[in-house]
């Protein structure tokens, strides 16, 4: 899978490009952090629907992103770039304010269809923001280790972005009240916009400085773009086993406010575990590519995995292990989810690449299929919670008001929140052990 390195990314275009992704973290974490607690507290939404609110849309990403991916292709091959359908993504902005700002007279069922429907345009014009996005470093003439280089960058911004919404967020809205969230979503939308207007830059001149890796000349189908890349056994097991990965991670992002308010009663201490959680990644990203030279990607991400199970069965203590040890935990578990992302959104271009040497150009369906498989583990997390808390007899409530719990609903958020994460990262890893690319990459 050698790939002849025209030139080596400058600093410069690679902040500028990355700062598209303090965008996507608000986008990634306010509706997979604040959603599924804003409609069973605030919309007084039962969980079982809040939770089909949250998977529906991306059931629908499921097939759109794909789609985008060979919509990306054909576009790169008529203009010699992507930025056509990213420009669109910039309209995101326009759907996060909204899907926030409810309708007074709106709640229960008719506030979820509101937040649903908004939170589809949201998911689409997402899509077209991150597909061709994330397809970038597959475009460039890199090899190996810059590849890693590019996607370090890109995650040290998305963790910015994770971190100031996930602190920012919970934040502006402890109070509970539909105001609040309005004015939240206000604020975000406006850096959203900022941002990707930078990004769009950025990409255009490391595409410039780097040479664009065309697509194949012919143009292909939707369905058959499908076929091709669920047929790359190596790329096929990357997407199972970042399926049950990501699934993993949004659900321990839409359980938190639920353990600080039920296990902690306290609800401050959400931005609190945010922070502990997406913090080290800024100082864990670049360790983690120094341990990417020296033992390759596929060993860093085992090891990022098995991290973050035995952080989350730490805490099936709960309250007994204490705020601090909590926040102990929490950050080894954050730093794992530095790996997590840096090393599984690495290897999609190295499978990419591989492809190429194989006759097959087709960076744009490859990213398409696998942000798709993001998308859909944003849902399935939150909608896997939201049904533990139905099992347990989790009772919503609305506008912030108090309810007492039963006993099983609380002994379900914890299990929700800690065992099951670890049975789900142990599937993750069942599939990854299986990847076999990385052996042969070039150091």
């Amino acid at each position: 899978m050698s790939v002849a390195t025209e030139a080596s990314p400058r600093t410069g275009d690679l902040v500028e490009y990355s700062t598209g992704s303090l965008g996507m973290g608000v986008w990634v974490t306010v509706p997979g952090l604040l959603l599924l607690y804003f409609l069973t507290h605030t919309l007084g939404v039962s969980p079982f629907l809040a939770g089909l609110v949250l998977l529906l849309p991306k059931v629908i990403d499921a097939v759109v992103h794909p789609l985008f991916g060979t919509l990306s292709d054909r576009q790169a091959r008529r203009s010699g770039n992507r930025r056509g359908l990213l420009r669109w993504g910039l309209l995101l902005a326009v759907a996060m304010t909204a899907m926030f700002t409810v309708p007074a007279g709106f709640s229960g069922t008719a506030a979820a269809l509101w937040v649903g429907a908004w939170y589809i345009a949201g998911n689409l014009l997402f899509a077209c923001f991150q597909v061709p996005y994330l397809t970038t470093p597959s475009d460039l003439k890199i090899g190996y280790h810059e590849r890693t280089r590019v996607f370090m960058f890109r995650m040290l911004f998305l963790t910015l972005g994770l971190l100031g919404a996930g602190v920012v967020a919970p934040a502006m809205v402890s109070a509970g009240g539909r105001g609040d969230y309005v004015k939240m979503a206000l604020v975000l939308s406006v850096g959203m916009v900022v941002t990707g207007f930078v990004a769009l830059k950025g990409v255009r001149d490391l595409t410039t400085r780097c040479g664009f890796r065309a697509p194949d000349a012919r143009d292909h189908s939707f369905l058959e773009d499908i076929k091709v890349a669920w047929r790359d056994r190596e790329f096929r097991t990357l997407v199972l086993s970042y399926l049950f990965t990501s699934t993993t991670t949004h659900l321990f992002l839409a359980a938190v406010p639920f353990y600080t308010e039920y296990v902690f009663e306290n609800s401050g201490l959400t931005a609190v575990f945010m922070g502990a959680f997406l913090g080290p990644a800024l100082i864990a990203g670049p360790v983690w590519q120094r341990i990417s030279r020296r033992i390759g990607k596929q060993r860093g991400l085992l090891v990022s995995q098995g991290v973050f199970i035995a952080g989350s069965l730490a805490l099936l203590a709960g309250e007994r292990l204490g705020v601090a040890a909590t926040v102990v935990v929490i950050v080894a578990l954050g730093s794992a989810f530095a790996g997590l992302q840096l090393f599984a959104f690495s290897m999609v271009p190295d499978a990419v690449a591989a492809a190429e040497a194989q006759g097959s150009s087709r960076a744009g369906a490859y990213t398409g299929v696998w942000t798709a498989t993001d998308a859909t583990g944003t849902a399935i997390g939150p909608y896997v919670y939201s049904a533990v808390l139905t099992v347990g007899g989790f009772v919503s409530t609305t506008d912030g008001q108090d309810v007492a719990q039963a006993g099983s609903a609380l002994t379900a958020l914890v299990i929700g929140f800690t065992l099951v994460p670890a049975v789900l990262m142990a599937v993750a890893i069942l599939f990854q052990r299986r990847y076999s690319l990385d052996g042969s990459a070039p150091r």
